[in-house]
């Protein structure tokens, strides 16, 4: 297995970097996680990304109907307020008995609701599904008896879930680590303390044991404002953000119209954002230049929040599959090999190139930093030559 180390248990900082991720639903009064034999309503440490998993199974939802939803749908209405299931999966666990009102299972999808009303909502526990170990190369930066850095390539999904049961991060960390990873994350979830979406490559810390969880767990859910955390990302844009360098502040929810997406709304989770053009694409060019890299630093942690935030201004990432399709067709305006570089990428161009942290353990500051890869460098070529 592959692997490198960089630093000391003191200070740790890999080589410099080059130039170079629903709704807040008031109406869900609480969604309490349960691991397998804890006790009723025991709620395991929240994820640092403070985003409720409501597709987790062994979950107690509580949800209170609001006035303006009197007289519809139950299934509708739940689908409404809790946009993690979808509106087929309510009305399958409804008809299964696992919605109560006052207690007794309302088995009826279609019944009309009342304003006021509070449901519970019951997600079986399925069997266990303990990921394996298997031998994927690590890239590890760091690593003590208390956590390991590594530097995720694009595609390595960190945790199993549907549609990744194996090759993920997990799996590789469990041959990498044996037994020593935290548990505290769950099963499927052993040490990860804050995520990367697949495609987003960089630097990622993974806690060994429960005391280095609940440590790096709770500078991950200050974001930094008060402690030493800190976290930034190189993306690649579309064109260039003005002015320069400024800050977003804009809620993001779950959209309303797609269940996958993440969107900007009034009602969403406080989301902020800090970013600054590095350089401008082909160089030398300013407002109207093709495309920017742009690093971004974060103060919340809300699911695909630079990708949101970056298209809200005008400037969705390039290669990102959801939240720049609308800009495919720029890439029509570039000169032909480039275009087709463009077209080509397979990814959002997002890469977390640096992280800093207090030791869990002995309180030392640990920095680590990841050069942008080779295929972000690659487009970079291709643009700066147009």
């Amino acid at each position: 297995m592959s692997s490198r180390r960089k630093g000391s248990a003191k200070s740790a900082e890999a080589s410099p970097s080059a130039t170079q991720d629903g709704a807040t639903i008031p109406a869900v009064l609480s969604a309490t996680v349960l691991s397998p034999g804890a006790a009723a309503n025991a709620p395991l440490l929240a994820d640092p990304d403070d985003e409720v998993d409501a597709e987790a199974e062994g979950a107690r939802l509580v949800v209170e109907i609001p006035g303006t939803n009197t007289n519809d749908r139950l299934d509708a209405v739940l689908a409404s307020l809790v946009p993690d299931l979808s509106r087929s999966r309510l009305k399958a666990l409804v008809k299964d008995g696992q919605v109560r009102l006052a207690g007794r299972p309302v088995t009826d999808p279609s019944r009309h609701v009342v304003a006021g009303d509070v449901y519970t909502i019951d997600l079986p526990e399925p069997e266990p599904a303990d990921p394996q170990p298997e031998d994927i190369p690590l890239d590890v930066l760091y690593e003590d008896d208390q956590l390991i850095v590594i530097d995720k390539p694009a595609g390595l999904v960190v945790h199993p879930g549907a549609g990744n049961w194996t090759g993920t991060l997990v799996n590789a960390l469990l041959h990498h680590c044996g037994d020593s990873l935290s548990g505290i994350g769950g099963v499927r979830r052993p040490g990860i303390v804050h995520r990367l979406d697949k495609d987003t490559s960089g630097v990622m810390v993974v806690a060994k044991t429960d005391t280095a969880h609940k440590g790096l767990a709770a500078q991950f859910a200050d974001h930094g404002r008060t402690g030493d955390l800190e976290r930034a990302y190189m993306a690649l844009v579309w064109g260039s953000p003005e002015p320069f360098r400024g800050q977003i502040d804009a809620p993001i929810g779950r959209s309303a119209t797609d269940r996958t997406r993440m969107s900007v709304r009034r009602d969403g989770k406080e989301a902020i954002t800090h970013y600054e053009v590095v350089e401008r694409y082909p160089e030398g060019s300013g407002r109207d230049a093709l495309a920017s890299l742009v690093e971004c630093r974060l103060e919340t942690g809300r699911t695909h929040q630079i990708r949101v935030h970056m298209a809200e201004i005008g400037h969705p990432l390039l290669g990102d599959p959801v939240y720049g399709r609308g800009f495919l067709t720029k890439a029509n305006l570039l000169p032909e090999e480039a275009g087709a570089q463009v077209r080509a990428f397979p990814r959002q161009a997002l890469h977390a190139f640096l992280i800093a942290f207090a030791h869990p353990v002995t309180g030392d500051i640990l920095r680590f930093e990841s050069p942008i890869p080779q295929d972000m460098r690659e487009l970079i070529g291709g643009l700066d030559g147009c």
